[in-house]
């Protein structure tokens, strides 16, 4: 039986209108979803700017909070009535999936930034004709949506989805990558390039190890005082051309996260590093980029440079520590959010575009 729906259609040229969709039922290891909220993420602009190859026009979205109303065949670990994060899709069979590396799935690409099944259908269809609507397996932004529960973590009833939808990818991209990942101990130089969300929450994940020194880089002053508010002991506000100085006051560094995508910016980080430092990179580079770092710093100075997708993150075991984290009041989120109506995704939308908002999140009213 199909459903109508309204969602956030995207066309080429980052055109984007609320219409009326049909929602088919779900499919094996799906379930529909009645949307409470969804963050607007920055890979919603890669792939609305082209960068990601998601084919036009489509439903977006990727960090949806909801509640569920139908079960598709196979799902046991949810039931009807089941408040839900989505995070990003996987195919929870492949060995990535079974070492509790879904980031790393055989199929990541198909089934986050394709918006389709594996088997190549939409459950989303526009006057009759399918559209790309399974985006990070959900296409979040739309009042109800089918979504693969392979990443799909329950939420208690007393969780404001507002500031829970992040963590369905942008914070837990910037915790995971630092906590995970760079893993900092309390006597760590850490630094952080890129104030965004997944650079904030970067912040956040080194503040709870009490790093000894925290810097945090962005073009922005307005998001370095954030950062400092946040936990960042030192801030610096810089282009590439003045930033190499700024960091030699202040490392060498034993972590840095690179959440930019900046090639000249990455290479700053790279050679701020102490000896056998790690940079891993978070942000997304334009294609045809090229990195000018000399193999020999690698090899003598044991220092590691390396990428992470979704912070190496297990949604289903790291989601609920920050959820822990954030009920302990170590997990500010509400200073990263700006709610809007669902109806202003566009606004929404420009606003992160222009850096006015760090993190829009919808607001779906039923």
């Amino acid at each position: 039986m199909v459903m109508k729906i309204q969602a956030a259609v995207a066309r080429k040229g980052a055109i984007v209108d609320i219409e009326t969709c049909e929602l088919s039922e779900p499919a094996a290891r799906e379930v529909r979803v009645r949307l409470e909220a969804c963050g607007i993420c920055h890979t919603d602009l890669l792939a609305l700017g082209g960068q990601l190859g998601t084919k036009m026009p489509a439903v977006l979205g990727h960090e949806g909070v909801g509640r569920i109303e139908a079960l598709g065949d196979g799902v046991v670990d949810f039931a009807v009535g089941d408040r839900v994060l989505m995070s990003f899709g996987a195919c929870g069979c492949c060995a990535a999936c079974e070492s509790h590396d879904p980031a790393y799935c055989d199929a990541a690409f198909a089934l986050n930034f394709a918006g389709r099944r594996r088997n190549g259908s939409a459950p989303m269809s526009l006057g009759g004709r399918p559209i790309t609507s399974h985006f990070f397996s959900q296409s979040s932004f739309a009042t109800h949506t089918l979504a693969s529960t392979q990443n799909m973590v329950r939420l208690p009833e007393d969780l404001p989805p507002e500031l829970m939808a992040p963590l369905a990818c942008g914070v837990q991209t910037g915790m995971s990558a630092m906590l995970k990942v760079l893993n900092p101990q309390r006597h760590s130089r850490v630094a952080v390039f890129g104030c965004g969300t997944v650079g904030l929450a970067a912040v956040m994940a080194a503040a709870l190890r009490e790093c000894e020194r925290i810097v945090a880089v962005d073009l922005k002053p307005q998001r370095t005082d954030l950062a400092r508010e946040l936990g960042a002991t030192h801030a610096v506000v810089s282009d590439s051309h003045s930033l190499q100085e700024q960091l030699l006051a202040l490392g060498p560094f034993d972590a840095a996260i690179d959440c930019t995508g900046n090639v000249p910016v990455i290479e700053q980080a790279f050679q701020s590093l102490a000896i056998r430092g790690q940079l891993v990179c978070a942000g997304v580079t334009p294609p045809g980029r090229k990195l000018n770092i000399c193999p020999r710093e690698l090899v003598f100075g044991g220092r590691q440079l390396r990428g992470t997708v979704e912070g190496d993150a297990h949604p289903r075991t790291f989601i609920p520590e920050m959820i822990d984290h954030y009920r302990k009041g170590r997990l500010p989120l509400e200073k990263l959010v700006r709610v809007y109506p669902f109806a202003e995704v566009n606004q929404a939308i420009a606003d992160l575009s222009s850096g006015v908002t760090i993190k829009p999140v919808l607001k779906m009213s039923h």
